[in-house]
Formats: C-alpha cells, structure tokens, sequence
C-alpha cells in the first residue's frame, strides 16, 4: 500500500521515507495510522507549485488537489479553514466558504500568515496535520477521487493520497461545489 504511480509519479509508502514529511503532516499520519496508506515522492522544490508539478510529470490536472487557507471574522472572533479543491477548479471563497465560515468576508490567508500557523511550507500545504480546531471543507470531486497528488507540508516532496482518507479527516467537510471551473483561457 502507498505505492501509487501517476503520470511520472510513484510513490513509495510514507512510512518509509518520513523525512519527507512536515512534523504535523507526520504525527497526523501516525496518529491515525496512515503512513503505510499514504505514498510521498521526492520532487525538486523548483516544481512544487501545482503547474510545474503537472507539466514536470505529465500529470492530468484532475488527480492535483490544492490545499489553500482562507479566514474570515464574525463578531470579532477569526475564524479559518482550509478547502481542498482539485486543480481543475478554485475555492468558491467568495460564495460557499464565506456561508460555510458564517462570515461577512472570507479571504485568503497571507502567505507568511499561512506558513506561521500552518507549521508547514508555502507551497506544500496539506490538508492533513492541520490545527484540530480548522474545519477542512473538502470538496466532494477530490473525495470520490481514486488518488490525487497534494502538498506534504513540505516544498520538496508530494503526497498521494486515496481522496476517500482525505475525506475521512477527523475535520473534513465534504461539500459539493466547494471548488468551481477554471474558465478555459
């Protein structure tokens, strides 16, 4: 198990290359038991960002999930959460989030924002290792998918993960039409 191949991508099982893992993305994984069922792949950081990720390995757009914190304030008190959206869409921030997260505005984090509180690289951000209290609003496409590739909390390395152990996350949400369509350019 963990070993999945996509485009030029073949993981190996987390638990054997832990090293490649952020320290939340690996005490999560150990936690529930997942290091064996999750696979990590060595990348050179260069090609982290989802683009290069897929161009660099011949990936098909629909098995790259992006992992993006957003927040938002309601009398006073901040509220965050992280969607997880296939690559082929983008977080409804100013739609579904924002009545999700019951506030008057929902925006992405700052990046040093989102790094400081995330414990986990620009770029690599994973849904999995999260703070317990964030809600992880997953959207229903990346939960029925077989495998998708996201961050590991780290720039050099990805994570593959069966969508069903995403949506298993003791935080995760999922909901239709979180992510919506790219308009073609």
């Amino acid at each position: 198990m963990g070993v999945f191949t996509l485009g030029g991508l073949t993981s190996v099982p987390a638990a054997s290359r832990t090293d490649l893992l952020a320290p939340a993305v690996l005490d999560a994984l150990t936690v529930r038991g997942l290091l064996d069922d999750v696979g990590v792949v060595e990348i050179d950081p260069g090609v982290s960002d989802t683009a290069a990720t897929r161009e660099r390995f011949g990936l098909d757009a629909a098995t790259l999930a992006n992992c993006v914190v957003v927040g938002g304030r309601r009398e006073g008190a901040e509220r965050i959460a992280a969607c997880v959206v296939l690559s082929t869409t983008r977080a409804d921030v100013n739609g579904t989030v924002k009545r999700l997260l019951d506030v008057r505005k929902a925006s992405f984090l700052p990046m040093d924002r989102a790094v400081e509180l995330t414990g986990m690289e620009y770029g690599g951000i994973t849904p999995i290792g999260l703070p317990a209290d964030w809600p992880v609003l997953v959207d229903a496409r990346v939960g029925r998918a077989d495998v998708v590739i996201v961050g590991s909390g780290v720039r050099r390395s990805k994570i593959l993960v069966p969508g069903r152990l995403l949506a298993a996350l003791p935080q995760a949400r999922i909901v239709d039409g979180l992510g919506t369509e790219i308009p073609a350019a």
